[in-house]
């Protein structure tokens, strides 16, 4: 067992993708759900986080950046931003994304969004290999948005356009998208290659822990502990939902009631970097992940810790 991280802050933790938690659910567009939700992970490590809204109808995500972005201004919460993954992701691996609510990507449609955030719309997760997807990271990047690569097909090709033209992200690498080969790197490959951010989430079901470990070797300046939490985080096992689709916890794990695919997590930022250090990282780069990086990635300020 590695040496113990020194206790962080309870508000020295940055989580970048991030459904909601203890009831609460950010893509709610009710202000008491999305401080409840941003309340337990602020009570659990979480000093500056990014609201991550799932796939949805286009005017329902209006109406939920909308809301997000008052709380954004009133301050009085951790959540400094919004994170939108979807709409414009693959089918194939959607995972537990709607797939009722998927779009081709629209440079108009992401302008909606960002201009509904007000300037608190910090990141994007699109699906590369999709037509109109690289107009759209040119046009996310213009507007100052990072992009990331997630809920994607794509072959490494494809993905290097993407980080070619801007995108700078990997949303929770390995989960949502085209294995790793050795003859077809694809998403895995590319961002390793290409040293983008790499989101890992540490919850020993979403990767194994070697995985996690090998990550945090090759790419220490590059690798992002997150949550990818949803409601149910911090509440006993038992049916949720994420994005309207039925969701059973069990054991902690969130997976689709109907296909299995898993849900998000339960996971909290210090249960992360306490998997993370019980799983053998370097507690000196436990702490990168879980703070310089994942601000750095999206440009939140660094919170005490």
């Amino acid at each position: 067992m590695p040496d113990p991280l020194p206790e962080p802050a309870p508000a020295g933790l940055v989580d970048i993708h991030c459904h909601g938690g203890a009831g609460g659910d950010f893509a709610s567009a009710d202000p008491e759900q999305i401080r409840t939700a941003a309340a337990f992970h602020a009570a659990h490590g979480t000093g500056r986080m990014l609201a991550s809204l799932v796939t949805a109808p286009e005017d329902d995500l209006v109406r939920q950046i909308e809301v997000l972005a008052q709380v954004v201004e009133a301050g009085d919460t951790v959540v400094g931003g919004i994170h939108l993954e979807g709409p414009f992701l693959s089918e194939p691996r959607c995972g537990a994304q709607n797939p009722a609510f998927l779009q081709p990507p629209s440079v108009a449609a992401l302008h909606r969004w960002v201009d509904a955030g007000r300037g608190h719309v910090r990141m994007i997760t699109l699906a590369p290999e999709l037509p109109g997807a690289l107009d759209v990271v040119a046009g996310a990047v213009d507007r100052g948005v990072v992009v990331a690569v997630g809920h994607t097909d794509a072959t490494y090709d494809q993905c290097s356009q993407a980080f070619s033209r801007g995108a700078t992200v990997a949303t929770h690498l390995f989960n949502g998208m085209r294995p790793l080969h050795h003859r077809d790197p694809g998403p895995v490959g590319a961002a390793l290659d290409h040293g983008v951010w790499c989101e890992l989430i540490a919850d020993g079901e979403h990767l194994h822990d070697a995985t996690l470990r090998l990550v945090a070797r090759l790419r220490p300046d590059r690798a992002v502990l997150v949550t990818d939490a949803m409601s149910a985080a911090g509440l006993p096992d038992g049916a949720y939902a994420l994005g309207g689709q039925a969701v059973t916890v069990a054991a902690g794990a969130a997976r689709l009631s109907e296909g299995g695919s898993l849900a998000g997590s339960t996971l909290t930022m210090r249960g992360a970097v306490e998997h993370a250090l019980a799983a053998g990282v370097e507690p000196d780069t436990v702490r990168r992940m879980a703070r310089e990086n994942p601000a750095a990635a999206v440009g939140l300020t660094l919170p005490p810790g």
